[in-house]
Formats: structure tokens, sequence, C-alpha cells
């Protein structure tokens, strides 16, 4: 280390340390965001840059071109806007439930509670699991002739498509989400809720308070920071839902279960031709959204740091 100071120069030494990282972070994070702008505006189905000729805004003009942006079927993209609006159904109902879930569940497990270690480790487990795992797991119990239908054929009831029915199946990929991912945000807002100094809550005992007005004006208060960040993530994590939804309906039936991401992967890849502009272009769209959800964390959570 001595010898590296003497011939880098000691203010030098730390872009030793930190050229590996920025190289890694160039190749694969940089660059390929700067190549998606290329594939954004170009097009043809050839892969290499060289052979793909310049168009321009078209793909994104493509993407947004609709008679009335509330009915997919007057878009030239329809299924693009089908998933768009899959998606925004999908973060609203899917972030929502799970929130208020994770909030309960953390509310309980913050309480004194026999084999509360136990019950905590149960909720976080889900998130150990690989996503693709919790996809076969309960596609195994809902399909046709799955684990689910043959408890309710035992007891005399008619099976149900559970993952070929539309609007069964959009239920189910929003249960399985909210399953596999709650423990996480549980965890959060769990470390959250013991931060909140103790005496708070004595002194509100002792002033008579009940739990409700408690809850109301000293939980959630000092809650709240905990609950922005616990609420961003979820929304940009809902805004990327692809893996576990792609294992267990394909995005079907039809198009009821597409959502953005798996769009821009069948667009981009699983399609014929290969429609890598198009692809480009509503990756982009989709990371302009995220952008203004992270700005929107930034900008709320300054706020509350100020008040």
């Amino acid at each position: 280390m001595a010898t590296a100071q003497k011939l880098i120069g000691i203010k030098r030494i730390a872009w030793m340390f930190l050229l590996p990282n920025l190289l890694i972070f160039g190749l694969f994070t940089f660059l390929p965001i700067i190549l998606n702008f290329f594939y954004a505006t170009s097009g043809g189905d050839a892969i290499l840059l060289a052979h793909r000729p310049y168009v321009g805004t078209e793909n994104f003009a493509s993407l947004l071109s609709c008679t009335d942006y509330l009915d997919p079927n007057t878009c030239r993209r329809d299924v693009f806007w089908r998933a768009v609006y899959n998606t925004g159904w999908f973060v609203v109902l899917q972030v929502g439930f799970m929130v208020a879930f994770s909030l309960l569940t953390a509310l309980i497990l913050n309480r004194d509670i026999p084999w509360r270690g136990f019950f905590r480790s149960v909720f976080f487990y889900p998130v150990l699991l690989s996503p693709v795992v919790v996809a076969l797991i309960w596609k195994w119990i809902l399909q046709r002739y799955g684990l689910f239908n043959a408890g309710l054929e035992d007891v005399g009831l008619s099976s149900v498509d559970w993952l070929t029915d539309a609007n069964w199946a959009f239920f189910w990929i929003i249960f399985v989400s909210i399953w596999a991912h709650m423990g996480f945000y549980t965890l959060i807002l769990l470390a959250g809720l013991q931060a909140i100094p103790a005496d708070v809550y004595e002194a509100a005992e002792m002033d008579g308070a009940s739990r409700w007005r408690v809850f109301s004006k000293i939980t959630m208060p000092l809650l709240m920071p905990t609950m922005i960040v616990v609420l961003v993530l979820s929304l940009i994590r809902a805004v990327q839902a692809f893996d576990e939804i792609f294992v267990l309906t394909g995005g079907g039936p039809g198009s009821a279960t597409t959502l953005i991401l798996q769009y821009i992967y069948e667009t981009g890849f699983a399609s014929r031709p290969q429609l890598f502009g198009l692809a480009a272009a509503a990756s982009i769209l989709m990371a302009v959204v995220l952008l203004v959800l992270t700005l929107l964390q930034l900008r709320v959570t300054r706020g509350q740091a100020e008040n």
C-alpha cells in the first residue's frame, strides 16, 4: 500500500479502489442505458445498431397513438395499453392491500404475544424464496387439477378455473404477490414501530388516551417516514412485477394479467419479429414513471424531515 501511495499519490489512491466498481457499473448499468436510447430511436428487427435505421421518436409515437386513452381498442398498440391498465390496477390494489396488511401484521407482532419470534419468522420466510419457486408452488395449488380444486371436490363443490378465468387470475396474481413480499415490508414497519420511544405510550396511557387515539395521534405520525419508504419501495416493485406473474399465468388468459414488463420482454425477445426499438421505447416510458415515483419519495421525505 505504501508503494502504491508513492506511485499514484495519496490524493489518487481512492480512485484505485473506486475504479473496479465504476467499470462494472459502466459496463452493466450505464452502457445498457445508453444503448437502450439508441435502440428506442431506431427501427427494424436487426440486433446490430449499424443495421438499424434511425426513426427518431417513431416508436414512442406508435406506443402513445390512441384515439381514446381510456379504451385500449382504439390504440395502435392495444396490447401495450392493456398492459399499462393492468399494471395500473395491479399497482393500486397490490400496494394498497399489501401496505395495509403489512401494517396490521407489524402492529400485532409488535405486541407481547406468545411465540412472537416464531410468527415473525413465519411471515418473513416467503421473502427468502425465489419468485419462480413461489409461482410454481402456487401454480401447483391453483391449477385445474391442483391441490385447491382437489379440496373443493372432496367437500362436494365443483372445481374452479383459477388461472384461466380472467377475473380469478388477476385476483391470484395480486394475492400471490402480497403473500411473497409482505414479510419484507412488515419487517421494515416493525423496525419503525420499535423505534418509537416507549415513554410516549406511557404518557398517553397516564392521560387515559384510547387505543384508537394513541394509534391515530402517536403511532401513525411517528411511523409516517417509515410508511413513506414502504409505500414508494412497494410502488417501484409493483411496477416492475414480472417473474412471479409470468410463471403463474404467462400473462393470460389472453392479456388479462399481462403487465408492462412482460410486454417489454415479449415484444423485444419472445415475439417474431423481435421489435427491439418498440420494447426499448416502452422500457424508457416505464423508467420515466419510476423516476417520477423516486422524485416523489425524495420530495415527500424531505417535507417530512423539514416538518
